[in-house]
């Protein structure tokens, strides 16, 4: 078994790493920026090793100095978490000409499906639906607006080593489409390197779906049932639950078979996700895998028993998965909501500074996982969130009555936060009847 694990990561989700380690009796690494020298995940590690300054690129994006900090510590493998390194192909590559075990898929499925048309190319090979589109990326504006007549619009544009909602611009018509093109192409370029598009019908108000899956070095591949994400800001998740209010059994077992196909076709192993659109008469599509833990991951976890991190570390080791697809089954209702240190009031601005006071709702059926404590600054350089909310109760209806005691129970001060917004979303009618798709929030708030 694995004896000491660096996590390459910060927040939260380093946090949770920690934790599940501890569990197993493994030894945990903790790096971090110079800005993060007070943070939690530096504080409750075993070990933890200064990486950098500030900027991203100077720490958490410094794959040399991850590397290095994890030979000095004699960590025999690194856990990515998400973002920063997580779904990067050289450093995982890097890690293994180190001799260092990357919990998290190979490089080879990694680079195939960062590449969203590629991945598209490979789930029409493997006979999951995926949205019409163009064959592939498309490079000149003679091509674009050839594809663009075949495709009809509205349409979307989409960078193929994209994701986060960085890069994606809606076409409606042939006016509009050589400015967007240009736009999501230098977009592309910006925040990826890579300046390569792909088209897509547009499908109109779909549910955004996510399929979980599990597979092992062995070729055993699961799924842990959906997560509906569709409660999105300028394609940003901002809460999540499972089960979906509009699956049927039928959709379940016709999408997890799907999601099961699309890993295998890849050759894949560890945790990872296919994303769908479901349009108004059940028909869904292949959107994207992410080859990483989810933010959303603690709702699944919840409703099927199953410790992600945990059996990530467990492949990673080269263990077989100890479930067949019939031992998973979905148990109550789960919903998470995103809580971030914003001003919705002002344009969802982020909020960094000093948390002054804090309060956490607990009780039967809630989880947080977060990184704040009172007297903790949050700094400008990273991302805003301060804890992940989970409510979990047998029915729909009471983890909704859940989430709002929880909210209304959430105190954080020093910083604005986003937790009143999230509480008119819970209490919103169209929610509480499951009546959302990704469109509603922007319809909502216009």
């Amino acid at each position: 078994m694995i004896s000491k694990i660096l996590i390459a990561n910060r927040g939260e989700i380093a946090v949770r790493i920690i934790r599940a380690c501890r569990e197993m009796g493994i030894k945990t690494v903790a790096v971090y920026s110079t800005a993060d020298k007070n943070a939690l995940h530096a504080r409750i590690a075993d070990e933890a090793v200064c990486i950098g300054g500030p900027a991203t690129k100077d720490s958490y994006l410094n794959m040399k100095a991850v590397i290095a900090a994890c030979e000095i510590t004699g960590a025999e493998a690194i856990h990515p978490g998400f973002g920063f390194l997580s779904e990067n192909a050289s450093f995982a590559r890097m890690c293994g000409k180190c001799g260092i075990i990357f919990i998290g898929p190979s490089p080879e499925s990694i680079e195939m499906l960062g590449d969203k048309a590629a991945a598209k190319t490979a789930m029409k090979n493997a006979g999951v639906p995926v949205i019409p589109g163009s064959d592939g990326a498309v490079r000149s504006m003679t091509d674009i607006r050839k594809t663009a007549a075949e495709i009809g619009f509205p349409l979307m544009i989409k960078a193929s080593a994209g994701g986060g909602g960085r890069g994606i611009r809606l076409v409606n018509n042939e006016d509009e489409l050589e400015a967007q093109a240009t736009a999501a192409k230098q977009e592309a370029l910006n925040f990826f390197g890579d300046d390569s598009i792909y088209m897509e019908r547009f499908i109109i108000d779909p549910k955004h779906i996510e399929f979980q899956i599990l597979a092992d070095k062995f070729g055993n591949v699961i799924h842990l049932g959906e997560r509906d994400c569709s409660m999105q800001r300028r394609n940003q998740k901002v809460l999540e639950e499972t089960p979906s209010a509009v699956m049927t059994e039928d959709l379940r077992r016709r999408m997890g078979a799907a999601a099961v196909a699309a890993a295998k076709v890849c050759g894949y192993h560890n945790a990872g996700t296919i994303e769908f659109l479901v349009d108004s008469e059940q028909n869904f599509y292949f959107m994207e895998m992410n080859t990483r833990i989810q933010v959303e991951h603690p709702i699944t976890e919840l409703v099927t028993g199953v410790d992600l991190v945990k059996q990530q570390i467990m492949i990673a080791d080269g263990k077989p998965l100890p479930y067949h697809q019939e031992d998973i089954s979905l148990r109550g209702h789960a919903i998470e909501c995103r809580i971030n240190a914003e001003s919705p009031e002002a344009g969802f601005r982020p909020s960094p500074g000093k948390i002054t006071a804090l309060h956490t709702p607990g009780g039967p059926g809630i989880r947080i996982d977060s990184s704040a404590y009172q007297g903790y600054t949050i700094t400008p350089y990273y991302d805003s969130m301060i804890a992940k909310l989970i409510a979990y109760a047998p029915t729909r209806e009471e983890a909704i009555a859940k989430m709002k005691w929880a909210l209304a129970e959430f105190i954080v001060e020093g910083v604005d936060t986003n937790i009143d917004f999230q509480l008119s979303l819970i209490c919103d009618p169209n929610f509480e009847k499951g009546d959302y798709d990704i469109g509603y929030l922007g319809r909502k708030m216009k």
